[in-house]
């Protein structure tokens, strides 16, 4: 999964992709990957203005780019 949280956006020598989600519950990652899986990472092409939001399982590799860090859980906190 390597640095892919909510809000990355990362590139690879297809295309560049935004993570909307991350799944980690294996039976979920399996059902939408449909096949065995431990995690899963719902991306979005930003490319592509038509792009649909998919799901992809692919491991980070070391042609893959980090263009922007994700929000961290600290992100999501409520304001004071």
């Amino acid at each position: 999964m390597g640095p892919r949280t909510v809000g990355a956006i990362y590139q690879t020598s297809i295309s560049a992709y935004e993570v909307l989600a991350v799944i980690r519950d294996p039976e979920r990652a399996s059902a939408l990957l449909r096949r065995t899986a431990l995690w899963a990472v719902i991306v979005r092409d930003i490319m592509r203005a038509d792009a649909e939001p998919y799901a992809v399982g692919d491991t980070w590799t070391t042609s893959d780019r980090l263009v922007r860090e994700g929000r961290t859980p600290a992100a999501y906190a409520p304001a004071a």
